[in-house]
């Protein structure tokens, strides 16, 4: 296998992480509209979305940033998880105020 090849091989695996990041981001916004159309328990206005699709937005930027900037994996993986951590703790403020 040439240089070229492995480096277009390694070009290729970042793009489907890319598109299984946003595919990912954009299930996680449609949830709760799905959810709205069969219970009445589930109840986001705009404001909501807006909210939730930035809040998405961003941590799917941090998670694409770590993934073309740290080239260790280890360092790569604890990024990530750190970035999974604070949009966890930042969507259960949001929806319940843990924190005070």
């Amino acid at each position: 296998m040439t240089s070229s090849a492995v480096n277009q091989h390694r070009e290729k695996r970042p793009a489907k992480l890319r598109r299984a990041l946003w595919g990912a981001v954009a299930l996680l916004l449609l949830a709760p509209l799905v959810a709205m159309q069969f219970t009445n328990e589930v109840n986001w206005t705009l404001a909501d979305f807006v909210v939730f699709g930035c809040l998405l937005a961003i941590t799917g930027l941090a998670c694409e940033l770590a993934v073309r900037k740290i080239h260790d994996q280890r360092w790569r993986i604890g990024a990530l998880l750190v970035i999974a951590i604070g949009f966890l703790l930042a969507w259960a403020q949001g929806a319940v105020g843990i924190f005070g």
